[in-house]
């Protein structure tokens, strides 16, 4: 935790974070900003609906606000609203929220999308879920709900017992629309590519237009695995009940989600984390990362060469040793439920000297694993044929799209909240970014199998920190109220650097202690996206080793 000086303490703490003038922000958008706000994580701007895009391109162009995290949607008593949640690539600390209230009777406003393309997708669930029209949006439809759907979920008069009917489109074209605006005739064909449950990303539809050989147009259809995660964080309490469902959004990697929301509430109550509990939680983080990006590589060997027996197995193999010293460390195999705000449920296994044994024996023992995998993956021939310059994304399409993890790094995108916004004991110890510059299907593994190295270089000197440290001052939690009630109307926006990137949460109060609004930032939700890029011009096996490449899962996708 950081120390305010007696100056700093007397600005808010939006006022503060990466030394954002919003003064000057407030010069440089003139009068189409009618007033200013402040969430505890930034400043924010109200603007009018019909200003959106030329406010958002403002700060894009001139501000250097590049990158759009979130779009948080939501319907008050007299209101519907719209938080944009800019940031920079190149300087996660500076901040700034585009705050767009509209009327109950037509609620709409003008599309970000032209400013920043990962803005369709968020619009789309905006309007699916809340009903907010985005005006001079590309494709504004259902994302996640059938086209057929009545309502929308998170309006306050959404009737959720009225019964829904989705129809059958008898006798319907489904190429009929393939041409894409062009004059000229096309011997196009559309391939339904699922739905289904390839291994373990989720049930997922991919709707594929092909040229001949090669992909035209490819949309994903999601939605077939909504689980209602935000609403049900938003009838939980802060203080015990909420923790256990983010376990479950990436249930691969789930460690690191637990962080994502301990951040958000921690600093929206201001509760402070003691020292030694911060490197439990940053050793325990690192060990999710691990089984995260073995799971990665073995399925990601399914997808592009269907190799089971051996890549696959492999990685599982290790990804079990992990799992073995997760279970030994917070008593649970999968649902690991460790965090608890303040700090963690409880402190190293007894006897201590044994777990150390056991994570220094895997720690010692994993370069040795890499190369096992060089040696099937990277340096496989096959390997390389269906993976170097295939599913090819640049730094700027992957920025355009909100990239973030593996997927941005993989095309030289040099960003990771662990060090560009230092939470935890990250800035207390010695590791590296790891980036590749060639964007395609390859890079993406490197990546992953480097980072894998970094977290052992992390966990390897937390354990030597925990293993040094006075039994008297193993302090686990710090003294949180038995109830939480945050003041009315408080917001923040908080995110931390999942296994597969940038995985954020809104809250906003209302009092009580329970959130009145929840939204996650799903890095899957944004990587799929990016698929349509990575895959046109592709051949089928090449979307299919894309795809793989993103390391998706659809209960992070859908929530």
């Amino acid at each position: 935790m950081s120390d305010a000086t007696e100056t700093d303490s007397e600005v808010p703490a939006s006022q503060q974070r990466g030394a954002v003038d919003y003064d000057e922000l407030e010069a440089l958008l003139g009068d189409r900003a009618t007033r200013r706000e402040d969430h505890v994580n930034s400043g924010g701007f109200v603007v009018r609906p019909d200003e959106v895009e030329e406010v958002l391109a403002t700060l894009k162009e001139e501000a250097g606000f590049d990158h759009l995290s979130l779009l948080t949607a939501q319907e008050y008593e007299d209101r519907y609203e719209s938080i944009y949640h800019l940031t920079k690539y190149d300087d996660r600390t500076q901040e700034v929220n585009v705050i767009v209230p509209t009327g109950k009777d037509d609620p709409w406003n003008e599309s970000a999308a032209s400013v920043y393309k990962t803005a369709e997708w968020h619009e789309r669930e905006a309007y699916d879920l809340v009903g907010i029209e985005y005006e001079g949006h590309p494709d504004l439809r259902r994302i996640l709900l059938p086209e057929t759907w009545q309502g929308h979920p998170l309006a306050l008069d959404y009737d959720q017992d009225r019964p829904q009917v989705v129809s059958l489109e008898a006798h319907v074209n489904p190429i009929a629309e393939s041409q894409k605006g062009t004059e000229t005739e096309s011997d196009t064909m559309f391939l339904n590519i699922g739905p289904h449950h390839p291994a373990t990303h989720g049930v997922l539809h991919l709707k594929t237009v092909l040229d001949g050989e090669q992909v035209a147009d490819v949309e994903p259809d999601i939605g077939y695995l909504h689980r209602c995660e935000e609403q049900m964080c938003q009838t939980k309490n802060y203080r015990y009940q909420i923790m256990p469902y983010p376990d479950r959004w990436d249930y691969t990697a789930n460690m690191p989600n637990e962080w994502a929301y301990a951040r958000v509430a921690e600093e929206l109550n201001d509760i402070d984390v003691p020292e030694y509990a911060q490197i439990l939680r940053t050793m325990s983080v690192e060990f999710g990362r691990i089984m995260g990006h073995m799971l990665a590589l073995g399925t990601f060997a399914l997808d592009v060469y269907g190799d089971f027996t051996a890549i696959f197995m492999y990685a599982i193999r290790d990804r079990e040793i992990v799992q073995n010293i997760l279970e030994d460390l917070t008593g649970q195999r999968m649902m690991f439920n460790y965090f608890r705000l303040g700090g963690v449920v409880w402190d190293l296994p007894e006897p201590r000297e044994e777990w150390f044994d056991k994570v220094r024996e895997f720690l010692d023992g994993l370069p040795r694993r890499i190369e096992e995998y060089h040696d099937m993956m990277t340096d496989n021939e096959i390997f390389q044929k269906r993976t170097v310059d295939t599913g090819v994304i640049s730094a700027e399409t992957a920025k355009a799209y909100g990239c973030t993890g593996p997927v941005a790094r993989g095309s030289g995108v040099d960003y990771d909240l662990r060090r560009d916004d230092p939470y935890g004991y990250y800035d207390e110890l010695d590791w590296n970014v790891v980036t590749e510059p060639y964007g395609d299907n390859y890079s993406r593994v490197l990546v992953r199998m480097q980072e894998v190295e970094e977290s052992a270089k992390i966990i390897g000197q937390c354990i030597d920190l925990l293993e040094d440290w006075p039994e008297d001052e193993r302090n686990i939690q710090s003294n949180v109220p038995r109830t939480l009630k945050p003041e009315p109307d408080t917001e923040i926006y908080r995110a931390v650097e999942a296994a597969k990137g940038e995985l954020g949460v809104y809250i906003r109060s209302d009092g009580t202690s329970q959130p009145a609004r929840f939204k996650i930032r799903s890095p899957c939700f944004n990587n799929l996206h990016s698929l349509e890029a990575m895959a046109e011009g592709e051949y089928v096996p090449d979307l299919v080793a894309a795809l793989g490449s993103l390391d998706i899962v659809l209960g992070s996708v859908d929530r």
